[in-house]
């Protein structure tokens, strides 16, 4: 027997106190009625004696102190799963929003999952082709792995993040590829753009999308990449499946949570967000991996705006102590024209070693890799010194060096968001691109590599 309470104490902004509650926990879900019938959805906060702090998940308009009833459900929130949600379009509380019928959920799964086993999990050993050069060739994702895009606001991190849910695939793997889609606190014409590209390329028939909008509820923000992830564990561990979960954008989520957490009168930490901020990342990040004697993997890939393009703000530098590396967009690049804008040195794949080589990838990539980041450093340098000293300063090799750092951009990181190159056809570009440097300057490639590989000029 549910219990009803008409003790509704006072509603101050998205938290409501409700007195002489009785066996309510942290987290569970809350109904409450107003007096016209209509019923709002709520989630326990904090509970102190008999008294529960709950938030709600739409506004508190219209919350009539005596006369609205709530009741708590017993169970925290939950989403129903099934292969059916494959192809459809959800909201932040994992409702359709597509004009389909209810999914027919074969179970119904707590969003906030079971912690795995550090014991159970298996190293991401997988190379995952996502057709973009700048991160097959020299920031290589790997199945299992967690490999952020720290952005700056706006830069074009939603193409990016379209063309690598469109184009990613296992190469080795038989088992089914699919993408879980999570757009968190995005405006209308963002997550028009989302929908309407899936739709166009056919990509949304293995894809998931849920989509939370920049006016929706806090509370609904906080719970949208947990339903995300909800439904990835179910494809992935469950129906075997390489899953690869894109969640868009977590500064938009650490600033609802920094709402809530000022809502709460919470101890502010760095910039105001609350002290477990670290925490609470690591509990979404944390979800991704593989697991022993299971066939499916999830990989992620969150994206987040630096903002004022730093990389000390808490939400970034945080997220890079639980990832494992990131993929930088640079502004400069973006000026330039070129798409996607990836700075690569700077990048980092931490494990990108196990991906890679013979039998993954190709027996020359880490050999080639190193080389064309040593290379593009040192023409950088070149070109930097040109300007300031000009063309006469530079010995014949810099000068060298200064067009192939010129020409890698131009062709290895500008290859545009509709190009789906193969690993094959970016390592090939690579070697041509080395091409345009003395046979004596290539010092990180085995002899024998340059022999079979480099192009006869």
């Amino acid at each position: 027997m549910i219990k009803e309470y008409r003790t509704i104490r006072e509603v101050t902004g998205p938290l409501m106190m409700v007195d002489g509650v009785e066996g309510v926990t942290y987290d569970e879900l809350g109904e409450i009625e107003l007096q016209s019938g209509e019923l709002r959805r709520c989630r326990v906060l904090e509970v102190n004696g008999d008294r529960a702090v709950v938030q709600l998940f739409e506004n508190s308009a219209g919350i009539n102190l005596e006369d609205s009833k709530v009741r708590f459900l017993g169970h925290s929130l939950e989403l129903g799963v099934s292969e059916d949600m494959l192809g459809r379009v959800f909201d932040g509380l994992g409702r359709p929003i597509d004009g389909g019928s209810d999914i027919l959920a074969d179970k119904r799964l707590d969003i906030n999952g079971q912690p795995m086993n550090p014991a159970a999990r298996d190293y991401p050993s997988e190379f995952i082709q996502t057709g973009v050069s700048s991160i097959d060739g020299l920031n290589t994702l790997v199945r299992g792995q967690k490999l952020p895009i720290f952005s700056g606001s706006g830069l074009p991190h939603a193409d990016l993040a379209c063309q690598i849910a469109r184009q990613a695939k296992v190469l080795k793997a038989d088992s089914k590829f699919a993408v879980v889609f999570a757009a968190i606190g995005i405006t209308f014409d963002e997550a028009d753009f989302f929908i309407s590209d899936f739709k166009k390329t056919g990509a949304i028939d293995r894809t998931v999308l849920f989509m939370n909008l920049a006016d929706d509820p806090a509370v609904e923000r906080i719970a949208t990449p947990r339903m995300a992830l909800t439904a990835a564990e179910y494809l992935a561990f469950e129906k075997g499946m390489q899953v690869l979960v894109i969640l868009t954008d977590i500064t938009n989520y650490a600033e609802a949570l920094r709402e809530v957490s000022a809502a709460r009168k919470e101890v502010p930490g760095r910039r105001g967000y609350p002290g477990y901020l670290y925490t609470d990342l690591a509990t979404l990040y944390e979800r991704a991996g593989r697991q022993l004697d299971k066939d499916g993997s999830i990989t992620m890939i969150p994206i987040l705006t630096m903002p004022e393009d730093d990389k000390t703000h808490p939400i970034p530098d945080l997220t890079g102590y639980i990832t494992e590396g990131q993929i930088v967009l640079a502004r400069e690049l973006y000026r330039k024209g070129y798409a996607p804008p990836v700075d690569v040195l700077p990048s980092l794949s931490r494990l990108k070693d196990k991906g890679i080589g013979k039998g993954k990838t190709r027996e020359d990539h880490a050999n080639l890799a190193s080389q064309i980041f040593a290379s593009y450093a040192r023409g950088k340098d070149a070109k930097e010194l040109m300007a300031i000293m000009g063309e006469a300063a530079l010995s014949e090799v810099d000068k060298l060096y200064a067009k192939f750092a010129e020409e890698f951009e131009k062709q290895y990181v500008d290859q545009g968001y509709e190009t789906n190159r193969t690993i094959e056809e970016t390592l090939s570009l690579g070697w041509e691109l080395l091409s345009i440097l003395p046979k004596s300057e290539l010092k990180r490639i085995k002899p024998e590599f340059i022999e079979k590989y480099l192009p006869v000029k």
